[in-house]
């Protein structure tokens, strides 16, 4: 009688355990759990793109960066088949180095550079007006670890279910060899997590960012 009570509870336990673990599973929030605005003012749910490997970058169309929007451009041409989708969001926040009239956005994206990739209308990205999507990615708990976003050009990669892969500062041009291996072991699968910054160093460092 013994044996099968504890046998019995033993099952029980092994079953709360698997219950508890698939509604964590269930709760891990995604990228897909968010939503973007475009350039019309219609909300875009990042689900749109379910199962593809996304670049998410902050643009600035005056920035002295600006001509990695053409490398992305190269990487949104060279890659699409493969599953790629390059998602831009301009922004002013970082020292005014984009315009912010959705107009004019409109037309320098579509008819000036010719943005091959879909770009979305301009977001606050730092501070407490951030959007929910950057402040997943950048929340270590759930994203990555870098804190608050420090400049134009932060570069997320997101792999196919939905999870963020790395982070790339500005300094790191999409133009380069180095860079599309990257993005070709994501698509491949084979990209590994970035691994936490030390502690000295994960910390964001805000008075950076003006």
């Amino acid at each position: 009688m013994h044996r099968r009570f504890f046998a019995f509870l033993l099952i029980f336990w092994f079953a709360c355990g698997f219950i508890a673990s698939s509604e964590e599973k269930a709760a891990k929030q995604t990228v897909y759990d968010f939503s973007l605005v475009d350039m019309n003012g219609n909300a875009a749910p990042v689900s749109t793109y379910k199962g593809k490997v996304l670049l998410i970058v902050n643009l600035a169309s005056r920035s002295i960066y600006r001509d990695q929007i053409s490398a992305l451009n190269d990487l949104q041409k060279d890659y699409a088949a493969q599953g790629l989708v390059v998602i831009g969001i301009p922004s002013a926040d970082f020292g005014g180095e984009e315009l912010k009239d959705t107009a004019a956005l409109r037309e320098f994206y579509s008819d000036t550079i010719h943005a091959g990739f879909p770009v979305f209308a301009p977001a606050r990205l730092h501070g407490v007006e951030t959007i929910p999507l950057y402040k997943f990615l950048c929340n270590p708990k759930d994203g990555l670890s870098g804190g608050d976003i420090h400049w134009n050009f932060t570069k997320f990669i997101i792999d196919r279910e939905g999870m963020p892969l790395a982070r790339y500062e500005v300094d790191e041009d999409p133009a380069d060899v180095s860079f599309h291996v990257t993005i070709e072991d994501a698509l491949a699968g084979k990209l590994k997590k970035q691994k936490p910054a030390k502690k000295e160093e994960a910390g964001s460092d805000d008075d950076d960012d003006e």
